[in-house]
């Protein structure tokens, strides 16, 4: 019985450890493509990073077409703290806001 509890702590320590950056896997990835240009992705991996993003194909005056893109990533700081950032990109240049960047 003692085999088994010591067994399930180690166990349990070794899957709360956090992944070396370099041995981060891939744990989802979704990537689809609509036939007007237009697209969605999301990605997740084992060291904690976040992040998915949609793209929509907008007209501007003067004929001129352009992908305006919406997402969000987030991750692990060496803080340990969450960090996300949500974006647009558009017509007016790329737009992070975050908690933890700073505001003009």
């Amino acid at each position: 019985m003692k085999f088994v509890v010591a067994f399930a702590a180690v166990l349990a320590l070794a899957l709360a450890a956090p992944v070396d950056e370099k041995d981060a896997q891939v744990l989802k990835f979704v990537n689809d493509a609509s036939a007007d240009g237009g697209y969605a992705y999301q990605i997740e991996t084992s060291n904690g990073i976040q992040a998915q993003e949609t793209g929509e194909v907008k007209s501007f005056p003067e004929d001129v077409v352009a992908v305006v893109v919406k997402g969000s990533y987030s991750y692990t700081g060496p803080d340990g703290e969450v960090y996300t950032v949500n974006y647009i990109a558009d017509e007016n240049g790329f737009q992070p806001e975050a908690a933890h960047l700073p505001r003009a």
